[in-house]
């Protein structure tokens, strides 16, 4: 597991492109037959990606972590962004997931596993997961239970309805909040405008994006935004005093995960478009 320090607004303003991406940009998450995990500090919340193919692979890394499993001191919510059905094994039991289906794992599973129903059609499988200092149900969510909201209009460019999955009002979790935002086409802006959140971090993955295509990720202080160069199936981690808006050259989805001291949703502080800078 690669593991990513946290950085101060003040450190952020006077580093290179490069060093931007090195810490804030998550390229690689989904490499065949591999589970690949990045351990940020900032909430220490795990962004995962899974791409089982002929073996099943196993959500495990003792020696980061140490303890004993996983979720010893932790839950987890996936959600599945591409290709054939998955299967998650948690302690046993089976769960089957298909294109935006999630799943989410509670604290105290001991086991979670998770493979491809087709080994000639993978599955790729994206994760986060949180600390937790209380036990939740397992559950599976298909998109169609998921709580939409419809978001924008046709002449901001901005039209795209927002699943929420895991949080307060549908399925419980500790602290992990998961969700799903979809751009209609000819749409590209997501969040905007922006906003902060203070008590929260937060992890995009950008996908469903042509492999042209890319999504110029806006972050840092409203007084001192930066971006970064996006391309389909690359995470990015948002810190507390960070924007995090986007423009892609068409349109595309993503997955929103968030952790952090606060558990409600609408807890963010909007930044005028006056104050950007």
């Amino acid at each position: 597991m690669e593991i990513r320090q946290a950085t101060s607004p003040q450190e952020a303003r006077h580093l290179t492109t490069e060093e931007l991406r090195e810490r804030f940009l998550i390229e690689n998450l989904f490499q065949a037959g591999q589970v690949t995990m990045v351990y940020s500090h900032y909430d220490r919340m795990v962004i995962g990606g899974a791409f089982p193919t002929s073996e099943p692979l196993e959500i495990a890394d003792p020696d980061t972590l140490k303890t004993d499993y996983f979720l010893e001191r932790r839950e987890i919510g996936f959600i599945h962004v591409g290709g054939g059905a998955a299967v998650i094994e948690a302690d046993g039991v089976r769960y089957e997931l298909t294109k935006l289906d999630a799943l989410y794992v509670g604290k105290g599973t001991e086991s979670v596993r998770v493979s491809s129903a087709d080994s000639a059609n993978p599955a790729k499988l994206y994760f986060c997961s949180t600390l937790a200092h209380a036990v939740y149900p397992t559950v599976k969510i298909a998109l169609e239970n998921a709580t939409p909201n419809h978001l924008g209009t046709m002449q901001a460019c901005n039209e795209r309805t927002l699943y929420q999955y895991i949080h307060a009002g549908a399925v419980q979790s500790c602290q992990l909040m998961l969700g799903v935002t979809i751009l209609k086409e000819g749409s590209i802006w997501n969040t905007m405008p922006a906003h902060l959140h203070d008590r929260r971090m937060e992890a995009y993955l950008y996908f469903d994006l042509h492999q042209d295509a890319r999504v110029f990720h806006l972050m840092g202080q409203p007084s001192e935004t930066r971006h970064l160069v996006v391309a389909n199936e690359q995470a990015v981690i948002s810190p507390n005093w960070s924007i995090h808006s986007g423009a892609g050259t068409s349109n595309y989805a993503f997955v929103w995960s968030m952790a952090g001291e606060n558990y409600t949703f609408k807890d963010m502080d909007i930044v005028a478009m006056s104050d950007l800078k």
